[in-house]
């Protein structure tokens, strides 16, 4: 078996592939195999060998399991390549490729293999996954079909265009740029569902409930099933439509085309293709990069961004590339600055001014197409919502292995009535097998994939309504097992309107008061009026601001440094001073890199003699300016770490001069930013958010770890994490520069450590070069510094956007469960790394506003209200059996009406972000309590539903197994009665709130535990006592028939009304005593469907155990008790609670919650 491996250039969304060919029809594993069973069987029929009845029951075990073979073939894709077809070494011989993907992507699909000839005429292989095409031309790798996205800058600047022959090419290796959806028939989606492993099972045990004569209430189960199927497929059919009208309505655009300008379709674009792009009310149709002109974006639909971003030109207005020629374009790197996203909107734009750039007849910004289609930034994140779509389940395997579990145990109580079935010759063998089918089926009931799913489609619902949206619902049950919760800083744990505080390290300006007073120089905090001239300068203009439509938009804190100086930025990047005559032009950006950590641009400046001089002006991080500068003041570090040490966002500050005799255009940065002289530094305070201390104190009193990630100077980052007390001690790992040796160093200097000597008392800080150390550093027993201390480290200072992803990555590889909390930006990455990750919209309002109810909805929420009341209880005095019919449809259409709110979990564009799974249209990080309260709700509601299907199907396979040879039966309406009692119950269940705190107690991971099976097998021991003690007495008053007549009609009897009592009651105390509630979710009392169901269950059985109600009991076929013997019952059941009240609390005591795993 040949597995190919593939270059990824788009996605990682693909595992392995291999190829395959369909085999002759005779030897597919459900045609060739079975003709010989049935003809075995005809041979074997007409020798006579066994009675007909045994024979006819061989013919249905043949046919049931060749049936399950088809089955298989549809369930999995696996079973039916290893079942039809062949397996083939030469790709190019094949026609079928099974596609695998990797974890979370999606499921296994089989694609067909095209064949097309490459520019050099050689054969290629391709085929179209996930909307994704992957092609190959040497037949041993598979790679996503490559966009001219890493190609040298040269390439993409004196690009032309293509032609029309060009076009008629990229059609055919690209497809057109259109983000196709086609949307399946009704009749496809149904037949889709209707052969699905659950309703096949469904439908299977319906057939034999009607075997076993229970017409009528089978074929009404049979009939819900089918409109509940409908019903859900409706709802899909609705959701896939959304998903298609999110795609762009095509328009038309200007494209260079054939050395000339054409008007062309969106859908015609491809990738080579030079377009006009302008401000207007559409999306931009595809990935476009920058080539003339200058855009700014709005990119909060795909990143949350609220910020619209500048896009800069590759090519400078003089003519020459930005960069070397010889660079490679990298996305990762560029894209922020030069790409305009598909699924953005430009609002504003300025056209090319070189003259020798051919002119749109718009006058829009001239851009390259990059990529089109699904492989888009939009189309990545629609292509997200799509196949995250079928993704709302809890634990497959576990539940998998749980009914596995359960099995055994049903497989045993089958084997019993078997065997001891078999002994007497007389009983019917079919009677029997099918009494035995039954027992195994049993195990699993009908509403379990619907409680499963609606576990986390009422974590869904609850997030969106606050304001959380969630592209991959399967992570919800992620939040929680959450043992790390990573946060960035700046935006996130503390609000971006930041204030300036003042300038310092620089000369007060001549005639400033201070000076007038006498004060000290250069070490004071000055205001920034009496800051000098030049001080004042780099800040006017080292920045990233624009205007647009009259407002001046941009990053917070350049804003507020603008906002406080005498100078205004006009519409042409002109700084002009209010208070003298002087103005400064902006001429080339070198903007914000989040690896150099700085930004510096170049500014003309005219003297006295009207000469143009040119002007360097640098800001970024006290460290990086501190290497570029001619001379460093002596006290430079000292007055940083200063007011560092005060949760100041320390800015350096530099200039220099060019002269007047530059080429600006051919001004590299590396020739730009050098030899400066210092400016000075600028101090900004950015206060916490409203909710961060009380969301940090919830979390880690909730047994959390809380760590910060940032990229800011490490001694605010530490003074911040003191403040929100994320750590009280901290030691920052430092560099010796003299010996070059690292060493643990307090924030004041006062304490040091030598690597391996720190004390646990103290918290850890590790800055992105000290993280470069530590990763290198090599560990006896870790492998590496960094992996032995990562655990105890709470900041992490001056990292990388990859460094971050580093830090998520070895704490997941420790078996930690990370939650990363994020602005979306530069933390993209460790957002998509995190089991889960929560982008919040930095300049969104922090807390979501409640709006009350009008008094015309409460109104009508009342009326409702009382209608339903009135319904039920006129429902519940009815004693038709049709009327208990109806009371179960009634039951089925609450669970579809609960399933239909499927719809308003589908996430809609504008809502989701590529960057991360969970977005929050809030800013504050409360959202990360709420996602993790959700999170731990729906993996407790699942831990309960399967204790209690567990000890439900112990109860069963004993009532079913032993009792069944002794004649115990159910009737029609007790079935019915118990079906919808039990269907009430998981339904209330699975609706429970979480509350509104976090608990200190932390729920199990997973269902195999200690607490959850010793608590199922000490319950169930009590639950058989129960049964065996009161069937037994049941004898003594009742004596056994010495032949039990299991074909005989239904006829009620002593031992059956009591086993179906104890059989209802046992359950009900069942679900009462598994029912969690506090500390994770609302108690038994807060949550009142659930209550009331159970104390009205109780009162019914009492009811029909004492007789109070004859006629009652006449219905649903039970017999009066004996005086004495209706006392015993209901001692037996008061017992029964009490003692399986006692185990579960004890065992809950001892070993009910899971513990966080230490750091140390």
């Amino acid at each position: 078996r040949i597995q190919i491996l593939f270059e990824m250039t788009v996605s990682d969304d693909v595992k392995e592939v291999t190829f395959h060919n369909l085999r002759p029809f005779i030897t597919h594993f459900y045609a060739g195999p079975f003709l010989f069973l049935y003809t075995l069987w005809i041979a074997h029929l007409t020798q006579g060998y066994y009675s007909l009845e045994v024979e006819f029951l061989l013919l249905a075990s043949i046919a049931v399991i060749h049936v399950l073979t088809c089955l298989f073939c549809m369930w999995s894709v696996r079973w039916k390549v290893l079942s039809m077809y062949s397996t083939i070494n030469d790709p190019f011989k094949a026609t079928i490729a099974k596609v695998t993907p990797t974890e979370n992507n999606g499921s296994i699909v089989l694609c067909l293999l095209h064949r097309y000839q490459t520019d050099d005429g050689k054969d290629g292989l391709c085929f179209e996954f996930q909307k994704t095409k992957y092609s190959c031309d040497d037949g041993k790798n598979f790679k996503a079909v490559p966009f001219p996205t890493d190609h040298p800058m040269k390439y993409y600047t004196e690009c032309k265009g293509i032609s029309t022959e060009d076009a008629t090419k990229a059609s055919s290796k690209w497809g057109t740029n259109r983000m196709e959806i086609v949307l399946p028939t009704f009749q496809e989606l149904f037949v889709e569902r209707a052969t699905a492993p659950f309703f096949v099972f469904q439908v299977f045990c319906v057939l034999l409930w009607c075997l076993d004569e229970y017409w009528y209430y089978s074929l009404f189960t049979l009939g819900m099933l089918a409109l509940f199927e409908a019903t859900v497929v409706k709802q899909q059919m609705k959701s896939m439509s959304e998903i298609k009208n999110m795609t762009q309505v095509p328009y038309i655009v200007n494209v260079y085309r054939n050395k000339r300008w054409e008007k062309i379709k969106t859908t015609e674009l491809y990738p080579g293709d030079l377009v006009s792009i302008v401000r207007r009310n559409e999306t931009v149709p595809c990935d476009l990069l920058l080539l003339h002109g200058q855009c700014v974006v709005d990119e909060s639909m795909l990143t949350g961004e609220s910020v619209p971003l500048m896009k800069e030109a590759l090519v400078s207005e003089m003519g020459g590339c930005i960069y070397k020629e010889e660079d490679l374009l990298n996305l990762d790197v560029h894209s922020r600055l030069h790409v305009v996203s598909g699924g953005t909107k430009v609002i504003q734009h300025s056209g090319p001014t070189n003259k020798n750039i051919p002119r749109a007849p718009d006058s829009g910004s001239l851009a390259f197409v990059l990529r089109t289609g699904f492989n888009t930034s939009q189309g990545k994140l629609l292509r997200t919502i799509m196949y995250s779509v079928q993704r709302v389940t809890a634990n497959n395997f576990e539940t998998f292995m749980f009914i596995l579990f359960l099995l055994q145990f049903a497989i045993a109580a089958s084997a019993y009535v078997w065997i001891e079935g078999t002994k007497d010759p007389d009983r019917n063998k079919y009677k029997l097998f099918l009494e035995c089918t039954l027992i195994i089926t049993s195990v699993v009931p009908p509403e379990l994939p619907i409680e499963l799913s609606l576990a986390v489609n009422s974590s869904l619902l609850s997030l969106i309504k606050m304001g959380i949206y969630c592209t991959e619902p399967f992570r919800i049950p992620f939040a929680g097992k959450v043992h790390f919760c990573c946060f960035d800083k700046t935006g996130t744990l503390t609000t971006d309107k930041l204030e300036l505080s003042g300038v310092t390290g620089v000369k007060m300006g001549a005639g400033s008061q201070q000076e007038k007073e006498g004060e000290a120089s250069g070490v004071k905090l000055l205001s920034i009026e009496d800051a000098p001239l030049e001080t004042c300068q780099v800040l006017a203009t080292c920045h990233s601001l624009m205007h647009v439509d009259d407002q001046l938009i941009g990053d917070p804190l350049e804003k507020a440094a603008l906002k406080v100086l005498p100078w205004t930025l006009t519409k042409g990047d002109v700084a002009m001073c209010k208070t003298a005559k002087q103005s400064l032009k902006i001429m080339k950006r070198f903007h914000f890199n989040s690896t150099l950590k700085r930004m510096s641009v170049i500014v003309s400046k005219q003297d006295s003699q009207y000469n143009i001089q040119y002007l360097v002006m640098c800001k970024g991080a006290p460290e990086v300016i501190k290497t570029m500068l001619t001379k460093v003041p002596d006290n430079y570090d000292a007055l940083h770490t200063e007011y560092s040490l005060q949760g100041g966002r320390v800015i350096a500050l530099a200039q220099r001069s060019l002269g007047s005799d530059v080429n600006v255009r051919e001004v590299s940065r590396e020739e730009a930013e050098r030899a400066f002289e210092f400016a000075g530094f600028v101090v900004f305070t950015a206060p916490l958010k409203k909710e961060s201390k009380a969301a940090i104190t919830m979390l880690k009193d909730s047994s959390h770890y809380c760590i910060m990630i940032t990229g800011d100077s490490p001694l605010t980052a530490c003074f911040v994490a003191q403040q929100l007390k994320i750590a009280k001690k901290l030691l920052i790992l430092t560099k010796n520069t003299s010996t070059n040796e690292w060493y643990w160093e307090s924030p004041d200097k006062s304490t040091k450590y030598e690597i391996g000597e720190e004390q646990k008392s103290y918290s850890l800080c590790l800055t992105g070069e000290g993280m470069n150390y530590a990763l290198q550093a090599r560990d006896k027993t870790h492998g590496s510094l960094f992996s032995k201390v990562v655990r105890r480290i709470k900041v992490f200072a001056r990292v990388t956007p990859k460094q971050k992803e580093i830090v998520i990555t070895t704490l997941k590889s420790q078996g930690m469960v990370t939650v990363m909390c994020g602005d979306g930006t530069n933390d993209v990455g460790a957002l998509k790394h995190a089991d889960v990750g929560v982008a919040i919209i930095s300049n969104a309002p922090e807390v979501k506003s409640d709006k009350p109810k009008t008094a015309v909805q409460v109104q009508k929420q009342q009326q409702a209200k009382m209608e339903l009341m009135q319904q039920y209880e006129l429902n519940k005095r009815s004693n038709d059996p049709r009327q208990r019919i109806l009371n179960k449809q009634r039951e089925l259409e609450e669970k579809l009406k609960e399933l239909q709110l499927e719809e308003d979990t589908l996430v809609k564009l504008g809502d989701a972000s590529i960057a991360s799974p969970f977005t929050s249209k809030f800013s504050s990080v409360k959202c990360v309590c709420n996602i993790i309260r959700q999170g731990r709700c729906t993996l407790v509601t699942t831990l309960q539903m399967f204790k209690i299907l567990a000890l439900n199907a112990l109860v069963i396979a004993y009532c079913q197994s032993a009792l069944y040879l002794d004649g115990v039966k159910f009737s029609d309406g007790q079935a019915t009665l118990q079906g919808l009692l039990l269907a009430g119950c998981f339904l209330f269940i699975s609706r429970s709130k979480p509350l509104d705190k976090l608990s200190k107690s932390r729920p199990h991971a997973n269902i195999f535990n200690t607490y959850t099976i010793l608590t199922v097998l000490f319950q169930f021991a009590v639950h058989f006592y129960t049964l065996v003690t009161l069937v037994s007495r049941c004898h003594e008053i009742e004596p056994k028939k010495d032949k039990v007549d299991l074909e005989a009609e239904f006829a009620p009897n002593l031992l059956n009304s009591v086993v179906y009592i104890l059989s209802v009651m046992l359950q009900l105390n069942t679900f009462i005593i598994n029912y969690r509630g506090h500390p994770y979710m609302e108690s038994l009392t807060q949550n009142k469907p659930l209550c009331y169901s159970a104390i009205g269950t109780t009162i019914l059985m009492i009811c029909m155990t004492l007789g109070v109600f004859p006629e009652l009991n006449r219905d649903f076929s039970l017999v009066q008790l004996p005086d004495d013997f209706r006392l015993e019952v209901l001692q037996g059941l008061v017992i029964d609670t009490i003692a399986t009240f006692l185990v579960d609390k004890v065992l809950l005591f001892l070993c009910g919650d899971a513990k966080l795993k230490k750091i140390d």
